[in-house]
């Protein structure tokens, strides 16, 4: 690929020794041609040292001036290009890498950019803010790097993105990196790259190629319950639980935290000093599960993950993308797992025809599968557990003799009780989570809800909020269920719009709703239900109110 000895030398040191299919086209693209680049490939591809390598190999190191931008979603992301650009640079110690953020000493920053360095690795809105403070000058910039456009663009950064391209020279190179090819990124493409040539790896919205996507059908109330015995099926689960709103993000980890689980929650209403802990125990795998929302998870890049769970399925189908590229990366496998009720079979299938994978139905674990999957797993622990006879010694005489009065197998019964009552008794009478989902089944059932909901009465009621909140409908039944504290509530149509959501309900469940939300309020916003005035009286109010004008 022509690379320097120098480099070749950090490549080999790094343990690297092939170079990934997106890697294979877009160095030697990079160092023998001008032209701006499209690079299309998922999460975990190798991108960074896709463009990392050769652009420490290209920029001068005898200039102490700002050749190289790369622009990335997160601080995460950020903090882990510029190690690694480090790291390629390792045996050209003149090349100087700065990492610049939000959350962080902004003065250190411009202490980093004063003291001359060739690459800048930042987030926007830090970089937008060096722009204006007249510490970062892009005026003689060589390169730029768009890392996770389609992210950066998700996350609501197009006009930070547009301020800091204008500010770049016309003859620049520009490096654009994304998973899809989304409107958004197009347009950026469009207007601030030249004539791009286009390295796509795999389809477009495309997944990973050894993840495995399966689903579990449950009602809406049985989510929870679903969630905790696929985790307790997978006793040597890592992975991200990945939740719609912060809201529920809060709940689930808590829950879990209070059932005895090692988890813990990442959103958006941590501080940066907050996240960075959790993180930082993520990483060395102190929490076994991370419980994210998808903004919160943006960037983020952590190894060895087995799996990736959608509590809540996303409303864009192009996140299931990114949510389930967290795993099975560098050529391992991972499982992406979705929870869903019954009213998200379609969804299903638009995300099947959108990313060409196939999902497999499961059935949620029965409670004596979990059982006997927890039991294997204790045994293959005490199996292949290294023993240590010089430090067991000499407590072997005090125990054999305290043991004594036990059998083989009555040891073996006392052994396993004391690890294993906890799900013996928590199973014992676990009922079957599983909605059938057989055609025939499906067409009876919505038979048997049409002839019911034609013979109960239902009544039209009115929330004050909507898509603007990231409502959707089992985030609303899930609220309603939580603040009347009754789960058997049945719901008609629900119908969201931008500030508000109409959705039906018994009548004989309308004053146990109108009493519980009384006092409610959803992060900061008091929430107001009330019964939705029919057509005729809208008319008659709207002429009143037009009459007395």
């Amino acid at each position: 690929m022509q690379l320097r000895d120098e480099i070749l030398r950090a490549i080999e040191k790094l343990g690297f020794q092939e170079a990934t299919p997106i890697q294979e086209r877009v160095i030697p693209a990079i160092l023998n041609t001008e032209q701006d680049i499209i690079a299309l490939a998922q999460t975990g591809t190798g991108k960074t040292a896709a463009f990392g390598l050769p652009l420490v190999q290209l920029n001068d190191t005898n200039l102490k001036q700002v050749q190289t931008i790369v622009l990335c979603p997160t601080r995460e992301l950020c903090i882990q290009i510029s190690e690694d650009m480090a790291a390629y640079s390792t045996f050209i110690p003149e090349l100087r890498v700065a990492a610049v953020y939000g959350g962080a000493d902004i003065r250190s920053q411009i202490r980093q950019i004063n003291n001359g360095c060739q690459i800048v690795v930042g987030t926007p809105g830090r970089v937008n803010d060096l722009i204006g403070r007249k510490v970062l000058n892009l005026g003689n910039i060589r390169w730029v790097v768009l890392d996770e456009a389609d992210e950066m663009l998700n996350m609501g950064f197009k006009e930070d993105l547009r301020s800091i391209l204008s500010t770049t020279p016309e003859e620049k190179r520009v490096l654009l990196f994304s998973a899809t090819m989304a409107r958004e990124v197009r347009s950026i493409a469009n207007k601030f790259m030249h004539d791009p040539e286009e390295i796509a790896v795999g389809s477009r919205n495309q997944g990973a190629e050894n993840v495995r996507h399966e689903y579990y059908t449950v009602h809406a109330r049985d989510r929870y319950a679903a969630l905790k015995r696929i985790v307790d099926y997978y006793p040597n689960i890592y992975g991200i639980v990945f939740c719609r709103t912060r809201r529920i993000t809060r709940e689930i980890a808590q829950k879990l935290i209070e059932d005895g689980y090692n988890s813990d929650a990442l959103h958006g209403e941590l501080s940066q000093q907050q996240r960075d802990m959790v993180m930082a125990r993520f990483r060395q795998k102190q929490i076994q599960l991370l419980i994210a929302t998808d903004v919160a998870a943006r960037g983020l890049d952590v190894n060895d993950l087995t799996h990736v769970i959608n509590f809540d399925l996303p409303d864009d189908n192009e996140v299931y993308i990114h949510r389930t590229g967290r795993t099975a990366r560098a050529g391992k496998s991972g499982v992406a797992i979705s929870i869903i009720h019954t009213r998200e079979q379609k969804k299903i299938r638009e995300i099947e025809k959108m990313s060409g994978k196939k999902f497999t139905a499961k059935n949620v674990p029965t409670g004596i599968e979990v059982c006997e999957k927890q039991l294997y797993n204790l045994i293959d622990r005490v199996e292949n557990v290294v023993v240590d006879e010089d430090q067991i010694a000499p407590f072997l005489p005090a125990v054999n003799k305290k043991l004594s009065w036990l059998s083989r197998e009555e040891l073996v019964k006392h052994f396993l009780s004391v690890e294993f009552n906890r799900f013996l008794s928590y199973y014992k009478n676990s009922g079957n989570l599983n909605v059938e989902q057989t055609e025939k089944v499906q067409k009876k059932s919505k038979k048997k809800e049409k002839v019911r909901a034609r013979s109960r009465d239902l009544v039209k009621l009115e929330i004050n909020i909507g898509r603007r909140e990231n409502l959707d409908p089992t985030t609303l039944m899930d609220m309603i269920n939580a603040q009347t504290g009754n789960h058997n509530i049945r719901f008609g149509r629900i119908d969201i719009h931008a500030r508000s959501t109409h959705f039906e309900v018994e009548d004989q469940c309308v004053n146990e709703i109108f009493k519980s939300f009384k006092n409610a309020s959803l992060d900061g916003l008091p929430l107001k239900v009330k019964k939705e005035e029919s057509g005729f009286n809208k008319r008659k109010k709207a002429k009143r109110s037009y009459e007395k004008r």
